[in-house]
C-alpha cells in the first residue's frame, strides 16, 4: 500500500478499536451526512441521498403491489388531536415540539409537529368514510418527522429524519391483521434482498409495542458489532384510533361500526444499518442493489493515447444496464481513486491501461473482498452482471453468518449476562411473560426484548430471569 492509501484510511477510526467513533468517520468521510447549526439535526449529502432515494424506489414500487396509494397530510397537529388517543399521547410527550408563536402572535392553540401522523390521518379518515364499501383505505406518506431526541448520531438519532408511515383502515378485524404481517413481509424482503441484511421477525411484547397499538411486529437485524437495529415496524390498532376519531362506516347489515386500523413505518435508520452491517476498516461497503453506482471505470495511464477514450467507451456501454460512474479525473493517481472508491463502497471497480487495451482485457476489483478478476473486454457486460450478484449474494451470507455466531441459547440469568458480555448479540431465552423480569434483565444485562420470533423454539419450560413457567421463546439484545 502506497504512503497516500495509508493516509486515506488512517482517516477513519479502526472498527474494533472504537466502533461508534468508526461510524461517525464513515458517514462523514463517504460524504453521506454532516452534522449542521440547527442542533440535532443533520444534513443528508448528495450520495447518501442517492442511496435513499434507492430505497425509497424499491420499498414504494413494493407497496403499490399491494395496493398502497401515496398521500400527503400536514407537518402541524392541532393539540386537540393529539390529545384524543391517551396512550398515544403519553408515548410520544417527552419528544414532542410545540409551535406556540406565528410572527407576533400568540396561537389560541399550540400545534405539534408530527412525531407521527395517526391523529391528524385518523380525524381525516372519519370525514372521508362512509360505508363499508369505501373499504380499504390503503394509504402511505413519505415524508418528515420531528422527535425531540436527546442525543445526535447521523441516521439512527436526530431530531428530524426521513420516513414513510402507512395508515390503513379495514371492515374488519381479520383484514387489518392480514395487512400488518403484509407490510411486515415487504420490510423483511427490502432489508434481505436490497440490503443484503438478514432479519427475524416477530411480535414486540407489551412493553415494547408501539403507544396505542394492540399489537405490534417488528425485524430486528445485527450489527457488525453485535448490537440489534430495528429495520422496520408493523402495527395493528384494532379501532383504539377509530373509537375516539369518530371512523366509523355503515356495515353490509346497514348497522354503523367502527373501522379496524393498521399502521407500519420505517426511515432512514436504515442508512445506518447499511453502514454498521456491511462497514469494515476500508470504509463504506454497499450492496450492489441499493449502491448509487454500481460500477466505477478508472483509466490507468490514462495520459496514453486511447486509455481515456476507451474507457469512457466501456463506461457509456455499462450505463445500458448499471448505474456507473467514469472518474477520468487527471489531478489524482489511481491510487487514491481506488481508495476513494473504495470509501465510499462502490461495490466493482473496473480497472482499464495500455497493457490491458492491448490484449482486449480489463480488471474487476470487488469491494467486498478484495478479489480481482481479469475478464475479456468482449464479455465484460455479462460478467460484471455475474460479478455484482455474487456480491449481493456473500455479502447477505457474511451478515448471517455473523447473526448465527453471534446468536445464544440462556436457561438462567448466569448464562444470559456471561453470553451478552463475551459474545454481545441475540439471546435466545425462554420467557414468562412478565414485564418485571423484563425490566430486570434490562437492568443486569443491558439487553431489551428484540420480539417474540415467528419461528418459536422450544428451549425449556422456566423463564430465564424468575425460573416460573414460561412458554415463550424471546430474542433479546442490545439496541441502537
Amino acid at each position: 500500500m502506497s504512503k497516500n492509501q495509508n493516509d486515506f484510511v488512517k482517516e477513519i477510526t479502526n472498527i474494533d478499536d472504537d466502533f461508534a467513533r468508526w461510524y461517525t468517520d464513515i458517514v462523514i468521510k463517504a460524504e453521506l451526512a454532516d452534522y449542521t447549526d440547527t442542533k440535532g439535526c443533520i444534513a443528508i449529502r448528495p450520495y447518501g441521498y442517492a442511496i435513499w432515494e434507492n430505497i425509497q424506489e424499491y420499498t414504494d414500487k413494493k407497496f403499490k403491489e399491494t395496493g398502497i396509494q401515496n398521500t400527503y397530510f400536514p407537518v402541524l397537529i392541532p393539540e386537540n388531536l393529539l390529545n384524543k388517543e391517551k396512550d398515544h399521547i403519553e408515548g410520544f410527550a417527552p419528544e414532542v415540539a410545540w409551535v406556540t408563536q406565528a410572527g407576533e402572535n400568540n396561537l389560541e392553540e399550540r400545534l405539534c409537529i408530527r412525531p407521527t401522523s395517526e391523529t391528524i390521518i385518523s380525524t381525516l379518515y372519519s370525514k372521508w368514510l362512509t360505508s363499508w364499501k369505501d373499504l380499504p383505505f390503503l394509504y402511505n406518506q413519505w415524508c418528515n418527522v420531528l422527535r425531540w431526541e436527546k442525543e445526535t448520531k447521523p441516521f439512527l438519532r436526530s431530531r428530524e429524519f426521513l420516513w414513510q408511515e402507512g395508515h390503513t383502515i379495514h371492515e374488519t378485524a381479520e383484514e387489518a391483521k392480514e395487512r400488518t404481517l403484509q407490510m411486515l413481509e415487504v420490510y423483511a424482503d427490502v432489508s434481505e434482498k436490497l440490503l443484503a441484511i438478514p432479519v427475524i421477525k416477530g411480535k414486540k411484547t407489551e412493553t415494547e409495542k408501539f403507544a396505542g397499538a394492540d399489537e405490534t411486529y417488528t425485524i430486528e437485524s445485527m450489527m457488525h458489532d453485535g448490537k440489534a437495529l430495528q429495520a422496520g415496524t408493523s402495527h395493528y390498532f384494532g379501532q383504539n384510533f377509530s373509537k375516539p376519531f369518530d371512523i366509523k362506516f355503515q356495515n353490509r347489515e346497514g348497522k354503523t361500526e367502527y373501522a379496524y386500523q393498521t399502521s407500519f413505518g420505517s426511515s432512514t435508520r436504515l442508512i445506518g444499518s447499511l453502514i454498521m452491517a456491511h462497514g469494515d476498516n476500508r470504509g463504506l461497503k454497499l450492496p450492489p442493489r441499493v449502491a448509487p453506482i454500481q460500477v466505477v471505470v478508472v483509466p490507468i495511464a490514462m495520459h496514453k493515447e486511447g486509455v481515456k477514450e476507451k474507457a469512457e467507451e466501456l463506461a457509456n456501454n455499462l450505463k445500458e444496464k448499471f448505474r456507473v460512474q467514469l472518474d477520468d479525473r487527471d489531478q489524482y493517481s489511481p491510487g487514491y481513486k481506488f481508495n476513494h472508491w473504495e470509501m465510499k463502497g462502490v461495490p466493482l471497480r473496473i480497472e482499464l491501461g495500455p497493457r490491458d487495451i492491448e490484449n482486449g482485457k480489463c480488471i474487476l476489483a470487488r469491494r467486498d473482498n478484495q478479489e480481482k478478476i481479469e475478464v475479456e473486454l468482449c464479455e465484460v457486460t455479462t460478467k460484471v452482471n455475474e460479478v455484482l450478484e455474487k456480491i449481493q449474494e456473500s455479502m447477505f451470507n457474511a451478515c448471517l453468518e455473523r447473526m448465527n455466531e453471534k446468536t445464544t441459547i440462556a436457561h438462567n440469568m448466569d448464562e444470559f449476562k456471561s453470553s451478552m458480555d463475551e459474545n454481545q448479540g441475540f439471546v435466545k431465552s425462554m420467557w414468562c411473560g412478565s414485564a418485571e423480569c423484563e425490566e430486570k434483565i434490562r437492568e443486569i444485562t443491558g439487553a431489551k426484548s428484540r420480539c417474540m420470533p415467528f419461528e418459536q423454539e422450544n428451549l425449556g419450560d422456566t423463564c430465564v430471569c424468575c425460573g416460573k413457567h414460561a412458554n415463550k421463546m424471546v430474542v433479546w439484545g442490545r439496541q441502537y
